[in-house]
């Protein structure tokens, strides 16, 4: 059973690049691995070093600057384009990100981020302009995101949005199940259902 997420309240990383792709997300040479623990460090790997040293960060990436931490990836329009790897998810996940905003998202990347306990949250542009001006004023700007009421909330200036998300992903987010754990959830229903009359 995963991790269940109801209500976060977070300082963000503001990743503002358009159109990051699952590569640049985890890059290909790291995809031997079968588990999903331990892709974190290798989140956005060519972005964060010089020449693939660890000893040698990027000053100027993000997630390179103590300024910024948080459960919340906030990311530009048309996150998580490009090929279909789930360990793009993993990857993000295991770096310690519960929520990832985007005022778009590529549809397998979304699908794959509720698969692993990743809350892709979708916004519009204007309110996606809204976090980042936030943000840029203030670092340590809190973000809330009450999945049970489809809402996320700016908690300096109070502005808030609403996001959509699919009723059954919703489910098994707020209770930690995976497809197994949902079966098992209903059983007694499903077992109730064979019993009647055919």
């Amino acid at each position: 059973m995963g991790k269940a997420i109801n209500n976060i309240r977070s300082t963000v990383v503001p990743l503002n690049i358009e159109n990051v792709d699952t590569d640049q997300i985890i890059p290909a040479r790291f995809l031997k691995a079968t588990s999903r623990e331990g892709f974190g460090k290798n989140l956005f790997r060519d972005w964060r070093y010089n020449d693939d040293d660890e000893s040698q960060p990027k000053k100027d990436f993000v997630l390179n600057d103590s300024t910024y931490s948080g459960k919340v990836l906030v990311a530009a329009k048309n996150f998580g384009c490009g090929s279909s790897r789930e360990h793009a998810a993993w990857a993000i996940k295991d770096a310690g990100f519960d929520v990832v905003v985007s005022s778009f998202f590529a549809d397998i990347f979304k699908n794959n981020a509720l698969n692993n306990f990743l809350l892709p949250v979708q916004v519009s542009d204007d309110f996606l302009k809204e976090i980042f001006d936030a943000v840029a004023k203030d670092p340590k700007t809190e973000i809330e995101v009450n999945l049970d009421r489809q809402i996320i909330r700016i908690l300096s200036t109070g502005a808030q949005e609403s996001f959509e998300i699919n009723v059954y992903k919703k489910t098994c987010l707020l209770n930690g199940y995976d497809d197994i754990d949902y079966l098992l959830s209903i059983k007694p229903e499903i077992e109730q259902y064979e019993l009647q009359p055919k």
